[in-house]
């Protein structure tokens, strides 16, 4: 199989032909048709994420059929169409596990990152860590709910009950997040970075009752703020812009440092908080809303040989929407 491969950080990936892996007990073997691709993924490359593992295949946002099933993932028969998220197995035992809160869990492993991913032909997955894809979703469309969609929407979650909503940084998972806000009848303020027309524009299009630079605010105060760009200059910024008791969700894994900021900012019970990785329930949750709303993805595609220029165009703020690897099967109808 073709697969996109990590030499180490700061390396671009490489073509290289690799053995079809072979499922364990518990693992279903995949043919992936797209795989979405994540900020995340250049976080990994360019090693502002420790340890992971090497050589790695990236990508956490899979689309895929079951092709073979381990003797214990009996849940997806073959043929089904599944979708592999970031969190790609926990040990189920420790006090996160137990409470309801696998995402914290310490020994967690992560698709793409500690386990190889889906810039590839073939992918292994932890079967328990697969969800169906919702019919009317094509393979590419599909691809960034898995993690632009699932993040977002425990992002927004987190935000709680907030109607004046502002979204910090217009990519993958504000677009998809701001159809459900819409739905659900919060009125949304897009940042984007200063300057970007195109991407206020975009978030116009999308139902944003304002849309303008990360450094200049809103016509009316927030509740609360989700921050997607992983800048911590922002957290200050939105702090001042959320009303007291409001809340400020940020949402990357990575974020550059948080400057000191007057405690002011912080007083009147406002709350800075993160988001860390998803839990299943998310996953199945969101999946089930997605069809409501409807959400519709906006995507790029580019050929698994071009992930480097995939990547390259995302580091550089150069994608409205998503960015999807297309692995040359894709099907237009979804279908179970």
């Amino acid at each position: 199989m073709r697969a996109m491969v990590l030499p180490a950080p700061g390396q671009p990936l490489r073509l290289e032909e690799r053995p079809i892996p072979e499922p364990g007990p518990e693992q279903l073997l995949l043919r992936v048709h797209a795989c979405a691709v994540c900020r995340t993924d250049v976080h990994v490359t360019d090693g502002e994420l420790a340890r992971p593992k090497l050589p790695l295949v990236l990508g956490h946002e899979i689309i895929g059929r079951v092709v073979k099933v381990g003797e214990r993932a009996r849940i997806f028969a073959p043929g089904t169409r599944v979708g592999v998220p970031w969190l790609g197995w926990t040990d189920g035992t420790c006090q996160y596990c137990l409470s309801g809160r696998e995402n914290l869990c310490d020994n967690a492993r992560f698709t793409g990152y500690q386990i190889d991913g889906g810039y590839a032909d073939y992918a292994v997955a932890d079967h328990r860590f697969c969800f169906p894809i919702p019919e009317g979703y094509p393979d590419l469309q599909a691809a960034p709910l898995l993690c632009a969609g699932l993040i977002g929407y425990r992002c927004l979650r987190m935000a709680g009950n907030a109607e004046r909503l502002g979204l910090y940084g217009f990519g993958a998972a504000a677009h998809v997040i701001i159809q459900v806000a819409r739905y659900q009848g919060r009125r949304v303020f897009g940042f984007t970075r200063p300057g970007d027309v195109a991407a206020q524009d975009f978030a116009l299009r999308l139902g944003a009752e304002w849309a303008g630079d990360s450094d200049v605010p809103p016509p009316v105060q927030l509740d609360a703020a989700i921050l997607f760009a992983p800048v911590g200059s922002l957290v200050p910024a939105a702090l001042a812009c959320v009303v007291k008791g409001g809340t400020v969700v940020c949402g990357g894994i990575h974020m550059s440092d948080i400057p000191a900021f007057p405690y002011s900012l912080l007083w009147g019970e406002r709350t800075v908080r993160s988001v860390a990785n998803l839990t299943r329930q998310d996953g199945l949750d969101f999946l089930a809303l997605a069809p409501r709303v409807p959400v519709h993805t906006e995507v790029q595609s580019f050929p698994l040989e071009a992930a480097n220029e995939a990547l390259a165009a995302l580091r550089g703020g150069r994608v409205h929407g998503a960015v999807v690897l297309d692995m040359g099967i894709s099907a237009p109808a979804s279908g179970q």
